[in-house]
């Protein structure tokens, strides 16, 4: 295995992760992060070793959710109730762990270009200029797309305090 490849097999559980944000399915967010890692080894020639590799794969990651959700909204059909998945029947037992799924519940209602800047800040930690960059985007749309997607959050679920991750500050 070369170095290359070697930096990328790190990366997978933050690839995974930033997946699992944007798409909220485990098992779409499994296929998201191979098809990045199979064309991010298809492309590996182009990445510039100076730059990070954990910027590179975000940037391949993210075009690619991208690409799919809008091959997802060309072929998206309607469910019928027999079709829906069913939902699970006991609530959980511990507060912190339904407070997480309220916060994850309301990122999914995000546009997908809010709930990816959030998810490489607040989530994932990385500075705003690399989030611009990984989004290509200039800094001030991602500054303007988080701050849209906190206020969101905010008015989708009021009864949630004030977290750290709608509070964070680069």
């Amino acid at each position: 295995m070369d170095d290359v490849k070697w930096l990328m097999a790190r990366e997978i559980p933050r690839l995974r992760r930033y997946a699992l944000a944007l798409i909220n399915d485990p098992e779409q967010a499994d296929d998201l992060v191979q098809d990045c890692l199979e064309r991010a080894i298809r492309k590996r020639h182009q990445w510039r070793r100076h730059g990070s590799i954990r910027s590179w794969l975000y940037r391949i990651l993210y075009s690619v959710f991208v690409n799919q959700s809008a091959r997802r909204n060309r072929d998206r059909r309607t469910l019928t109730l027999e079709q829906s998945p069913a939902l699970p029947s006991a609530p959980a037992a511990q507060e912190h762990r339904l407070a997480c799924h309220d916060i994850a519940e309301a990122m999914a209602r995000l546009p997908a270009e809010q709930r990816a800047a959030l998810a490489l800040t607040a989530i994932e930690g990385l500075a705003y200029d690399e989030a611009a960059g990984v989004l290509g985007i200039p800094i001030g749309t991602l500054r303007s797309r988080l701050a849209r997607a906190r206020d969101t959050l905010r008015t989708l679920h009021e009864p949630l305090p004030q977290s750290a991750v709608l509070r964070r500050v680069k």
